[in-house]
């Protein structure tokens, strides 16, 4: 190289005449997740966060994928917003709205193993951000649907933890007499429930791309 180009830089270091800028590719997946039918406007804000990662921001990667986890959802998505929302997480593991997201999806779909966890890293969220209250009140409500007393039997744990102990002993109690009142027994109804409360525990998802907090 010469002198000159290591003074003022080769020619090879600028952009080429006619390459889309990070900004030109996130607002053209922005206008294709406009335009996208039901079912697929998930996938342009997916590959938005996918593109601001690779560029190196990070912040809006995580709005990105926010928007695509809900977009996903709204149209009964929800292994594509499973997917996304597990990638938000490793991106961002203090988005503790998206793991409740999870812990929702995997409660709907009888993934019992992968709730448990969810669960602890949701409380561990939680606690942390200070959010002790609203977690207690969604473990409490997942608990009065959830039909499997490994579930409940977590639920409980976690609201010790979060020093509900009256409503971890009722829980308790529904371990043992195979489920709350209002439990849900049924695959399919299970799974739609657990998808709206899924939709509604996100909102607004996107705040967890501007700061730490879950909520």
């Amino acid at each position: 190289m010469s002198l000159l180009s290591r003074l003022f830089g080769s020619k090879e270091s600028a952009p080429s005449p006619g390459a889309m800028t990070l900004d030109d590719s996130l607002a053209k997946l922005e206008r294709a997740a406009e335009d996208a039918p039901a079912g697929y406007r998930g996938t342009p804000l997916n590959k938005a966060g996918d593109f601001a990662l690779r560029g190196g921001d990070k912040q809006r990667a995580v709005v990105y994928y926010g928007r695509a986890i809900d977009a996903f959802l709204k149209d009964e998505q929800r292994e594509a917003a499973r997917g996304v929302a597990n990638k938000l997480i490793r991106v961002h593991p203090e988005a503790v709205r998206t793991i409740r997201t999870l812990l929702w999806l995997d409660l709907g779909a009888r993934h019992m193993a992968t709730a448990v966890m969810h669960l602890r890293d949701y409380i561990d969220g939680a606690i942390r951000v200070e959010m002790q209250s609203l977690a207690g009140d969604q473990l409490f409500a997942m608990a009065r649907v959830a039909p499997q007393s490994e579930f409940l039997e977590a639920v409980a744990d976690g609201l010790d933890a979060l020093d509900r102990a009256d409503q971890a002993r009722e829980v308790r109690g529904w371990t043992a007499s195979g489920g709350s009142p209002e439990v849900i027994a049924d695959d399919d109804l299970l799974a739609s429930a657990c998808l709206q409360a899924a939709i509604q525990s996100g909102a607004p998802r996107v705040a967890e791309g501007a700061k730490d907090a879950g909520d």
